[in-house]
């Protein structure tokens, strides 16, 4: 039975953590599927959106720690898992986290990577590495704080307890709260609501969005400026303000 199921929803490609036995801890292999997957999607034009999710229990409960705890100082130096970060953190389109029950360690950080949090009313989201006698090793410090801002960032790092969903709402880790059994549905509509508009501009503004924590501001509105006029550039902003004025629904090409 493969650990990662593919399901297509019109143009949106729906993604399941399938590890029950380990609750979808996620080791390298796993990474790697979801890695590929992606990878796929990007090159694939009816796919305009990805949701990513778990089970109703378990987003996905951490790193793999059999698989970690196999390796020593040289091993970790030159672990695969930091590549198969960087090639799921390339991906483009809108990519969004339908998270039910426990996002902890490493199923944080993924939640974290992506662009929004869907969670369902029983979700928590933890990083309890240090209980462990390490420390986040996927973004988990970077992104978070980012994310919730300095106190309770370093809190949830420094203590390893876990927040709910309404806090983690509150704290702007999370966008949306549903019940359990209609979090994937709504991320599904959300993401294909996202895919219905042109895949150029939802790359250049995801592109902006993400540079906004990287650069100064002077730096970022250069930036947003330059990715805005690129697109005038494209026949789908072409079509895009001519379906307006036309008042008819557009039709992108991503061209």
């Amino acid at each position: 039975m493969s650990e990662l199921t593919l399901s297509q929803h019109g143009r949106v490609l729906l993604l399941t953590l399938n590890r029950p036995q380990a609750r979808n801890a996620l080791n390298n292999a796993l990474l790697t599927q979801f890695a590929e997957a992606l990878e796929n999607a990007q090159q694939d034009s009816s796919i305009g959106a990805v949701v990513i999710t778990g089970n109703e229990r378990f987003f996905a409960a951490g790193a793999d720690l059999q698989e970690m705890a196999e390796k020593d100082l040289p091993a970790t130096l030159n672990d695969i898992r930091p590549r198969l970060w960087a090639r799921i953190d390339a991906f483009t389109k809108p990519l969004i986290a339908a998270v039910n029950g426990y996002a902890l360690g490493a199923g944080c950080e993924l939640a974290l990577l992506c662009d929004v949090v869907i969670a369902g009313d029983n979700a928590s989201f933890g990083l309890p590495e240090i209980t462990l006698g390490i420390m986040p090793g996927a973004g988990g410090t970077q992104r978070l704080i980012r994310c919730v801002g300095k106190s309770l960032a370093t809190q949830m790092v420094l203590t390893g307890k876990a927040i709910d969903a309404p806090r983690a709402q509150l704290a702007g880790l999370v966008s949306d709260i549903h019940p359990v059994g209609l979090t994937v549905e709504y991320s599904l509509k959300l993401a294909a609501a996202m895919a219905e508009h042109s895949p150029l501009a939802l790359q250049a503004a995801k592109q902006a969005l993400r540079q906004s924590q990287e650069v100064t501001l002077s730096a970022g509105l250069a930036q947003e400026r330059q990715l805005f006029s690129l697109l005038s550039a494209t026949d789908d902003r072409r079509e895009g303000i001519a379906a307006f004025l036309a008042k008819r629904q557009p039709d992108f090409k991503g061209r």
